[in-house]
This record gives structure tokens, C-alpha cells and sequence, in this order.
């Protein structure tokens, strides 16, 4: 019984690999290590963190490639984390994300029907509630806004998903992530480019003047949640469902700041900027569905989860940062 992960070499990938494996499942990974953010990170994170987990170096979009290797592992279930990320570079290179997060899906979900995967849990993203919803976000609220390609494509998986569990009855459940951080996290994302900054005593820049307020959610949170959706498959006639994981207490991107700065034992040189395309203001998580289905209950603080991202910052990337 193998548990497939798609783009375990990436942030919450690796620690789900992580998990999976410590808890005695037969895991295989994929990843096509791209240069989004700098392939050598991806490496050391996977040396790091599951060393002991084989991930094969294959893309989203080759076909023939991922039914080769469905026909060799035969998973039974699959954890496709696999994506192009980033809601700004959505607005500088738009075919990469059709690509994966689109094409790229529709192959995942050909592969698990044909193949008999019995479970698909997908990443989707807090992105798709755009303009739309109202803080708390509830999975019942409207995502047919998006601000972003990138948020497109995510509510796109998750009506796909939704046909394919009508149609064929595939077992699939999407999660919407929250602001996930941690150390060895992703590079482009304000916990690292803060912490990294704040280090270094370059200034930051902060966006909508700092009136921003995010659902930052710890990623071992984030994989308690993985794992607890990858257990509790829907029974529904329509067996799809999407949940949010997020942390349900938004911060202040001020106190945010503050917090890295109190961890790097140095002040904050801060320059505010108008709001960026594709950004929104606020997200938060109503989380009371996955509390129900699988029992997830985030416990992480950014007072807690903050200061180990900090010191890893200052140890993998130097005193520079």
C-alpha cells in the first residue's frame, strides 16, 4: 500500500513525506525541482527532513512519464502537493501555472481513476475565496472571484475534482492552506523574506501600508491536517469534499514583524508600499468542518513557530541571510 506524495520535494511535500513515513506508511515521492526558487533549497530540504523517502524527478504535464510510473508503484493513495505556487508570479508567467496546476492536474486525476487510487487528497489554497467571501472563510462561501491566476486555477481543481468524484467516484478531498511557514520554507513568502531581511538589516517591504491581517498556520498544523484528511475519505454519494486548514486567529502583519524582530534580537527597518495586484487584505479560516471530520485543531502560536524560522534562517543562509 504506497502513499504517492506529488511535490515532495517542496515545503509542506517534504515534511508530509516526513510524517508519513515516521508513521509506517510505504511512501513514494515526485518532484520536477524547478527553478521557481532555487533547486539546491529543495535538496538540502529533502536531505533534511526525508532522506530515507525515493522521489523520482518527473513533471506534472508528461503523461506518459506519470502512468509509468502509476504501473510501477501502484499507489493507492496520492497526496498532490505538486503546483505552481505564488499568486504575483501568476502575473508574470501565466502559462506555467496552466500548465501544472491545470493540465498537470487533469493527468493526477485521469491516473487515479484508471488506476484505482482510493483516495486523492489535493492542495487548493485560502487564494480562492478573492473578493468574494467575508472573514471567517467558510468552505460555503462563494470562490468565484479570484484576484489571481493562481487562485483561478486552484478553484478550477477543485470543480474538477468535484466531476470526477460525480462521474467516476473518485474519493477526493481538496484543502484549502492558510499562510503555512516553517523552517525550510519557501523563500518567496513574506516568513522567510522577513526573517531573512530582518537579519541581514536590509529593509522590508510592507504592503497596503501594513493594514494586512493573515491566517499564518504552522506547517506541522498544516500535515496533522494532511494526514487526518488522507484518513477520513467522504462516504458521500458525491464523494469530494474541500476543507480549509488554517490557524482561525488572523495576525497583524505589524505584530508579525515584531515577533521576527524580537527572535533576530535586532529592529526592523520597514518601508511601506501601496497594495500589491492579486493580494488580499485579510484571510481567515473557519475551521469547524475539518474539526468534525478528522478532529484538526491547530496548536502553534507564531510566538512559538516564529522564532525556530528565524534561527533556521540564520543557520542555513548565514549571518547575511
Amino acid at each position: 500500500m504506497t502513499v504517492l506524495v506529488t511535490g515532495a520535494a517542496g515545503f509542506i511535500g517534504a515534511y508530509t513525506c516526513q510524517a508519513l513515513a515516521t508513521r509506517g506508511e510505504r511512501v513514494l515521492g515526485l518532484d520536477n525541482y524547478n527553478d521557481y526558487y532555487d533547486p539546491q533549497l529543495k535538496r538540502d530540504r529533502v536531505a533534511a527532513l526525508c532522506p530515507q523517502v525515493d522521489i523520482r524527478t518527473l513533471d506534472l504535464t508528461d503523461r506518459d512519464g506519470l502512468a509509468s510510473l502509476f504501473d510501477e508503484i501502484r499507489p493507492s493513495r496520492v497526496v498532490h502537493l505538486a503546483a505552481q505556487a505564488g499568486v504575483r508570479y501568476s502575473l508574470q508567467n501565466p502559462h506555467a501555472y496552466v500548465d501544472s496546476n491545470l493540465v498537470g492536474f487533469v493527468n493526477m486525476l485521469e491516473l487515479c481513476r484508471h488506476r484505482g487510487v482510493q483516495h486523492l487528497v489535493y492542495a487548493s489554497s485560502s487564494s480562492v475565496y478573492g473578493d468574494s467571501a467575508t472573514p471567517p472563510f467558510s468552505e460555503d462561501q462563494r470562490v468565484d472571484q479570484p484576484r489571481s491566476l493562481y487562485a483561478a486555477t486552484k478553484a478550477a481543481n477543485e470543480l474538477m475534482a468535484h466531476t470526477y468524484a460525480q462521474l467516476y467516484g473518485l474519493r477526493a478531498t481538496g484543502l484549502r492552506f492558510f499562510t503555512v511557514y516553517g523552517p525550510w520554507g519557501r523563500p518567496d513568502m513574506a516568513p522567510l523574506l522577513f526573517s531573512r531581511a530582518v537579519l541581514a538589516g536590509r529593509p522590508i517591504e510592507v504592503f497596503n501600508e501594513g493594514r494586512m491581517r493573515r491566517d499564518f498556520t504552522h506547517v506541522s498544523d498544516i500535515v496533522a491536517g494532511i494526514l487526518g484528511a488522507l484518513d477520513h475519505p467522504s462516504e458521500a454519494p458525491v464523494p469530494h469534499r474541500v476543507f480549509n486548514l488554517g490557524n482561525h486567529t488572523p495576525v497583524e502583519l505589524e505584530r508579525f514583524i515584531e515577533v521576527i524582530a524580537t527572535a533576530a534580537g535586532r529592529p526592523a527597518q520597514k518601508v511601506y508600499r501601496p497594495m500589491q495586484p492579486g493580494d488580499m487584505v485579510e484571510t481567515m479560516a473557519d475551521t469547524a468542518r475539518a474539526r468534525a471530520a478528522f478532529g484538526f485543531e491547530p496548536v502553534t502560536p507564531i510566538e512559538a513557530g516564529l522564532p525556530p524560522v528565524v534561527a533556521w534562517c540564520r543557520d542555513y543562509f548565514g549571518a547575511a541571510a
